[in-house]
């Protein structure tokens, strides 16, 4: 049966399908021998010979989920072209080839998904979903109350303004900690919607994605279990998608 390219792609584990839509128009993917560069364009996984940087593609045996608990001074890629240190290198002992879902800034520590499985992680990303992130932020100085209404109802953002959030103070002090709910993921959200007020976000740490919590020490990963990855599912509708 034929398929966007895009989703075959993601289906194969390569990436989410949004890097997946990059891989084609960079002209990286070949179908039966020839390059495909226009998005949209279908072709039949098992008919057709399809082909990323020239290594033939194959459906995936196992669906495998990670969390991660990424530390800071590290990118979300598979590859960096600036020689950084990236998460991938921290899936040691993994065989089978998973992608990060979403992203964490390079000094963002927290919670972090992989998986091959692409139709759980397209929904997970898709603005549509409404996943909700949890994050525990220590900034320098604490927002006045007037300040953490405006905080919540969303602020200008690149020209559009950010989604409502939650916000909570959970640690006083001289550079307080708060907990922050967004269903974005924006880049730098936070940091951004912080320096609104003046504030500097001197540590941020996702401790949650949507039912999942954070519980393993940094740099370290395990696999989810499955009623977690059931959960995972029902919080994105992909089950009712199944049935």
């Amino acid at each position: 049966m034929e398929e966007r390219l895009q989703k075959i792609l993601s289906q194969a584990g390569v990436a989410s399908r949004r890097k997946a839509e990059e891989l084609i128009v960079t002209g990286r993917v070949t179908v039966n021998g020839e390059i495909v560069t226009q998005l949209g364009s279908k072709a039949d996984f098992g008919r057709d010979h399809i082909k990323v940087d020239g290594k033939l593609l194959h459906a995936p045996k196992n669906m495998v989920y990670l969390a991660l608990n990424k530390p800071k001074g590290c990118v979300t890629t598979v590859s960096d072209p600036e020689g950084r240190p990236t998460v991938m290198e921290l899936l040691r002992g993994v065989k089978e080839r998973v992608f990060p879902v979403g992203r964490l800034d390079y000094n963002t520590e927290g919670l972090l998904l992989f998986t091959n499985d692409g139709d759980l992680a397209n929904r997970i990303t898709a603005p549509k979903s409404h996943m909700q992130k949890t994050y525990v932020a220590k900034v320098t100085g604490a927002l006045t109350r007037d300040e953490e209404e405006i905080f919540r109802a969303g602020i200008p953002m690149h020209g559009k303004r950010t989604a409502p959030a939650a916000l909570r103070l959970i640690k006083h002090g001289t550079n307080p900690w708060y907990e922050i709910k967004i269903t974005e993921g924006r880049q730098n959200q936070i940091h951004v919607m912080f320096k609104h007020f003046g504030k500097l976000v001197e540590k941020l740490r996702r401790v949650k994605i949507g039912p999942l919590e954070l519980d393993q020490p940094p740099g370290r990963y395990r696999h989810l279990t499955n009623p977690e990855v059931a959960k995972l599912r029902r919080a994105v509708g992909a089950e009712q998608a199944d049935q």
